[in-house]
């Protein structure tokens, strides 16, 4: 479980790494905007999405379970 977090969370970090990418590039000297940006942060909110999905089907499997933070300390 821990790796397929990790796992996520480079992708959502590498996605938005393309996304500044396509905005930085695109639109400049006369070139059209490709719309690699919309797409970069499409795949990244259904990263996140599907992340979520994935903690929580693990939470209700029994797979993690919520530790919280003592009371008083």
């Amino acid at each position: 479980m821990k790796y397929l977090v990790a796992l996520a969370f480079l992708g959502i970090l590498a996605s938005l790494a393309v996304a500044l990418f396509f905005m930085l590039r695109d639109g400049r000297n006369g070139r059209a905007k490709s719309g690699g940006m919309v797409r970069a942060l499409t795949v990244r909110i259904g990263l996140s999405v599907l992340l979520f999905l994935c903690v929580l089907l693990a939470w209700k499997l029994g797979y993690i379970q919520p530790g919280g933070l003592p009371i008083g300390k």
